[in-house]
C-alpha cells in the first residue's frame, strides 16, 4: 500500500509537470522542524497582537479601541495556528506547553525546544513592531520611552496591572485566566465529548482567546502566557525603557511567569478530573450509539403499525 501511494502521488506530480522529489533544504530532523515551526507560529501571533496594542496606543484612539487589541490577539491566535498546528501544535506559550507535558501529551525533554521557541518567536515579534512603530511611538511620546504616566508605551509590548490592583489580586487574576484558556482548550480537543469540528481549530481557539480578553483583561492585560510577556519586556528593557519594566507595578514581572503555568495545570486538571476521567467506556459509547440509532427506526415500526390498523 505504501509503494501503491507513492506511485499515484508520483504519476500526479509527473501529470502536473511538479518534481515530486523533495527539496534538497527539506529538513529531516523533527525537533528542527517542531522548533521552526513554533517560533514561526509564535510570531505571526504576537505581531498582530502587539501591532493592534500599538496602533490602539500611539493612534490614541482612532484607530481602535479595547476591542481591537482583543480582535488582534484572537485573529493571531488563529493565524499562528493555522501557520503551525499540523507540526508543532501551535502552543504559542509556554503554560499550554507545561500543561501538555503535565497530562502526558507531550513528552518532558520536548518543554525547552518549545519554550526556547516561543521566548524567540515573541521577541523578534516584539522587535519588528518596534521598527515598524518606531516614528509612531516617538511622535506619540516625544521621544521619552516612559514605562508609566500619560504617554508610556511600554505596555504595548509586555503587560502590567492597572493602578488599582494588587500583586496578590494580579497573581490571582494571571491564575484563573489561565486556567480558563487551559480548561477550555481541554474540552475542545477532547475527541470523546465535544470537540471543535475539524478543521475549525484554530476558529475556536482564536474565539476562546477573544473571550478571555473580552471578559477578564482589564485588570493586567490578560498576559496568560509567560513567553509572551517576558520577552518582549527584555526586548523593551533592552531598547530604551531600561529597568523599569521590572520595578514598575510593585515588581510586577514575575507574576505573568509564574502565575500562568499554575493556572494551567490546575484549569486541565479540573477539566480532567470533572470530565475526561468520567466519560463511559468505549464499548458502552458503541452500545449508546447502537440504541440512539435504533430508536428512531421503533418508532417508525410503531407509527407503521398503527397506520396499518
Amino acid at each position: 500500500m505504501k509503494d501503491l501511494a507513492q506511485s499515484v502521488e508520483l504519476g500526479v506530480s509527473q501529470r502536473k509537470g511538479v518534481n515530486a522529489t523533495r527539496p534538497k533544504v527539506w529538513l529531516k530532523n523533527e525537533l528542527v522542524r517542531v522548533g521552526l515551526a513554533e517560533s514561526l507560529c509564535t510570531y505571526v501571533m504576537m505581531v498582530f497582537g502587539l501591532g493592534s496594542v500599538a496602533q490602539v496606543v500611539t493612534g490614541q484612539g482612532a484607530f481602535g479601541q479595547y476591542i481591537s487589541i482583543n480582535l488582534g490577539f484572537g485573529l493571531g491566535v488563529t493565524m499562528g495556528v493555522h501557520v503551525g498546528g499540523k507540526v508543532s501544535g501551535a502552543h504559542m506559550n509556554a503554560a499550554v506547553s507545561l500543561t501538555m507535558c503535565a497530562f502526558g501529551r507531550l513528552a518532558w525533554k520536548m518543554l525547552p525546544l518549545y519554550v526556547f521557541a516561543q521566548l524567540l518567536g515573541s521577541f523578534l515579534a516584539a522587535g519588528t513592531i518596534y521598527a515598524v512603530y518606531y516614528e509612531a511611538i516617538y511622535d506619540y511620546c516625544g521621544g521619552n520611552l516612559t514605562v508609566t504616566g500619560v504617554k508610556a508605551t511600554a505596555g504595548i509590548f509586555a503587560t502590567y496591572p492597572a493602578p488599582y490592583l494588587s500583586l496578590l489580586a494580579g497573581f490571582i487574576d494571571q491564575v484563573f485566566g489561565t486556567a480558563m484558556l487551559l480548561l477550555c482548550l481541554m474540552a475542545l480537543s477532547d475527541q470523546r465529548n465535544k470537540p471543535a469540528p475539524a478543521g475549525s481549530e484554530p476558529v475556536a481557539v482564536g474565539l476562546l482567546v477573544l473571550l478571555i480578553g473580552i471578559s477578564l483583561g482589564s485588570n493586567s492585560g490578560y498576559a496568560i502566557n509567560p513567553t509572551r510577556d517576558i520577552a518582549p519586556r527584555v526586548f523593551t528593557a533592552i531598547a530604551g525603557w531600561g529597568a523599569d519594566v521590572f520595578r514598575s507595578g510593585n515588581g510586577w514581572w514575575w507574576v505573568p511567569l509564574v502565575a500562568p503555568p499554575i493556572g494551567g495545570v490546575l484549569g486541565g486538571g479540573l477539566y480532567k478530573a470533572l470530565v475526561e476521567m468520567h466519560h463511559p467506556s468505549l464499548s458502552e459509547q458503541d452500545d449508546r450509539l447502537m440504541e440512539e440509532e435504533a430508536a428512531p427506526l421503533g418508532k417508525q415500526e410503531n407509527i407503521c403499525a398503527n397506520l396499518c390498523v
